[in-house]
């Protein structure tokens, strides 16, 4: 579908997906949300259909996204409470669309990532930066809380940082992002689509199907206690060494071969 506010990009079986409003530095408002949302059931369709195996999130212009738009800010100090809650529904649902995507979602992260534009690197399962990146849970400076993304920061960063970040709206360096688990590299500006070429030609590299049951496992076996989880993963590794992927991939790494789904070759 054609959208105002992203580009969407295929090469291959990568996806780029850019927000691409850089005259407000890629701000959200109610459009942004609703596409973010119908791009994700899209994207969650060709995963399906094995035509995309990952996704890069970019933001056009010097900033990866500074947060909410200040006209739509403006817009809802009129809300009332019920209006408020049927717009953070909306936003909520965006990232929960966006975090559980069944492939992986690479957030390329310049310039800064403010409140929301945050909350884009929590739902991210791989971060890249530059080294001169600005994050931050900024919503408690204009009295409010960065309420619909705490499950996905605090997820990634856990309860002692979010008391410090969440607690006083400082910004902070990528170095501190990387410190918390926010972001996982952090590079020269220069370096930054290298940096991001080397993590996706790193996932090409892997089963398509088992980086998918790798993202869902994640989610199953987060905070259940090791006992618990056993029969789960005990399932889990036996379906994938089974499965005609698990096979390909086992019988490859014997034969000394690349398995059918590196690049280079027909992915699976």
């Amino acid at each position: 579908m054609p959208y105002t506010y992203l580009t969407v990009r295929r090469d291959g079986a990568v996806e780029y997906l850019t927000l691409n409003r850089p005259d407000v530095r890629n701000a959200f408002n109610e459009q942004v949300i609703a596409e973010l949302t119908a791009w994700s059931a899209d994207a969650r369709a060709a995963a399906e259909r094995h035509d995309i195996r990952v996704v890069v999130l970019a933001g056009a212009g010097r900033t990866f996204s500074a947060g909410a738009d200040v006209s739509w800010m403006s817009a809802t100090v009129t809300y009332t409470e019920d209006e408020n809650v049927r717009d953070a529904t909306a936003m909520s649902r965006m990232f929960t669309a966006l975090n559980d995507l069944p492939v992986p979602l690479i957030g390329r992260i310049q310039g800064a990532a403010l409140g929301g534009g945050a909350g884009l690197a929590a739902v991210c399962d791989i971060v890249v930066a530059a080294d001169d990146a600005v994050f931050g849970f900024t919503e408690v400076k204009l009295g409010i809380l960065p309420a619909v993304i705490s499950p996905f920061a605090l997820a990634k960063i856990g309860r002692s940082a979010a008391r410090e970040l969440f607690l006083t709206g400082a910004r902070f360096s990528a170095a501190r992002a990387k410190e918390v688990g926010l972001v996982h590299a952090v590079v020269a500006a220069a370096e930054l689509d290298a940096a991001v070429a080397a993590q996706v030609e790193d996932i090409l590299s892997a089963g398509p199907e088992a980086v998918a049951a790798a993202k869902a496992l994640i989610r199953t076996v987060w905070e259940r206690p090791a006992g618990e989880a056993t029969t789960i993963t005990a399932h889990a590794i036996a379906a994938r060494r089974v499965s005609a992927e698990g096979q390909e991939g086992l019988r490859a790494f014997l034969d000394k071969r690349r398995p059918s789904w590196a690049r280079g070759e027909r992915s699976r």
